[in-house]
């Protein structure tokens, strides 16, 4: 008996880890790039290949396609959805074009020739909405990562066939709220457009999922910390990645250490220390960088929240001890007629989708902007660059700072003072002072002076001449 008990523990520890391993992990990867009707993406594909290899390296079955079109799309997603089915982690990853139309989401297949919002909705694009419910409704744990977020080409055709109903046509794609036990992340910020990277490369938001998401021991939430940062540096902080969250535990992807053999890893369960400790405080320090120069107290909270007792703690409380301490800023007086909401409305991507801007509106704030100093190129478009720009605005003045904005906040803008520029002043010639001249001094010509007697002479001197002719 006293052999008996460690071989019918060593029994339970094997069949732990066979359960371990048995852990259903599904994913589908789709990278379109080769559109028929509009210019090609160089990425998308050399990115989902890239993305598939790296699932199944760490144990996931993998739905796969590459250039797809509607039908071909719709046949992957189906097979992805059965296999999905109970599994306990669900990945879903796309890479291509995207187009969020009244604050709905698609993704478009290669063959795609949307020209109005009734191609985008009676079939020619996939409802991400939709197609996650559908798919990964059953799946215990579920990761999206959407790479669609690049400026559309479709966008413009669709707002142009819309003259007679108002339809919202965003520029990348639009917020999502993510269900229970779901991650959802962007390429980057709701509303705006994502860098595709160098051609026959990847993405700067596919790298860095690459780079990290199946780091051994690492936890996703983690991972993305990284992910955005990564990003936020590698794009010199154009673009810094997006997402919501509403995960319940702690989710590996990988949760063996390098060197070391699986170890059996519950959803919810921490790896073994040892393996976690280094990692863990290089994501700290990740995460400190990120809201290191921040003056806003409820980013400092965050980290006080994930760290309670990391190396930064002292510096976080009294950074929120001296903003919490400092005296509130003045009220800043508003242009006459301006909502006094302004200071305090938050704008977002549906907020600034209402106001309907066409493009000679964008580029009219971005020519305002720029007259007030906030230097930004008039492109017509609202990118990071744009983004950045309103940002500044927002906090030179106080307002909710988002980059997006909101009715009070675009009138409040545009009954701003534009700076009036001064012109040339032409100065008039003095006129010059009359030159008399001396008696019996010839005048130059064109400058001669008129008497009073030149009338009579010539009279006088004409008569005599004509009296000798007629002799």
């Amino acid at each position: 008996m006293r052999i008996a008990a460690p071989a019918l523990s060593l029994v339970c520890v094997l069949l732990s880890a066979v359960a371990a391993q048995a852990d259903r992990r599904v994913a589908f990867v789709l990278g379109n790039g080769d559109y028929r009707t509009v210019m090609p993406l160089p990425n998308p594909t050399i990115d989902s290949t890239a993305m598939a290899a790296k699932l199944r390296n760490i144990g996931f079955e993998v739905v796969e396609g590459t250039d797809l079109t509607r039908e071909g799309m719709t046949a992957k997603l189906i097979e992805f959805g059965r296999k999905a089915q109970g599994a306990d982690i669900a990945v879903f990853f796309y890479a291509g074009h995207g187009i969020a139309v009244n604050g709905v989401n698609y993704l478009l297949p290669v063959d795609a020739d949307l020209k109005s919002e009734m191609d985008v909705k009676l079939g020619a694009a996939i409802d991400v909405d939709t197609t996650l419910d559908q798919t990964m409704g059953d799946a215990k744990v579920k990761l999206v990562f959407l790479d669609a977020c690049r400026d559309n080409p479709f966008a413009e055709r669709i707002r142009s066939a819309s003259r007679t109903r108002s339809v919202t046509v965003a520029n990348g794609l639009a917020e999502m709220k993510s269900g229970e036990g779901t991650l959802i992340a962007f390429a980057t910020g709701p509303g705006q457009t994502a860098l595709d990277g160098s051609a026959g490369g990847h993405s700067p938001f596919t790298r860095a999922l690459l780079d990290n998401i199946a780091t051994p021991g690492v936890e996703i939430q983690q991972a993305m910390t990284k992910v955005r940062a990564q990003v936020n540096e590698s794009t010199r902080k154009q673009q810094l990645p997006w997402g919501h969250t509403n995960l319940i535990g702690a989710v590996y992807l990988n949760p063996a250490a390098d060197g070391a053999a699986a170890t059996p890893v519950a959803l919810g369960a921490a790896p073994a220390t040892a393996a976690a400790a280094p990692v863990t405080s290089e994501v700290e320090l990740e995460f400190w960088r990120s809201i290191r120069d921040s003056n806003k107290v409820e980013e400092l909270d965050a980290y006080l929240t994930n760290y309670p007792n990391g190396q930064f703690r002292s510096i976080a409380l009294a950074r929120i001890a001296s903003l919490k301490a400092a005296p509130p800023k003045p009220e800043k007086a508003l242009p006459p007629g301006v909502d006094p909401a302004v200071t305090t409305a938050e704008a977002t991507q549906l907020t600034e989708d209402r106001l309907g801007l066409k493009p000679s509106q964008r580029r009219d704030v971005q020519r305002r902007l720029s007259g007030l100093g906030f230097d930004v190129s008039t492109t017509g478009t609202f990118g990071p660059e744009t983004r950045g720009v309103i940002r500044r605005w927002q906090a030179a003045r106080r307002y909710v700072e988002s980059g997006f904005l909101n009715g009070p906040q675009h009138k409040a803008l545009l009954a701003e003072a534009q700076p009036v520029e001064e012109k040339p002043v032409v100065r008039q010639a003095a006129p010059r002072p009359r030159v008399e001249q001396p008696a019996g001094q010839m005048q130059p010509a064109g400058r001669q002076q008129s008497s009073p007697f030149d009338g009579a002479a010539g009279a006088f001197i004409g008569g005599v001449i004509g009296g000798a002719l007629r002799r």
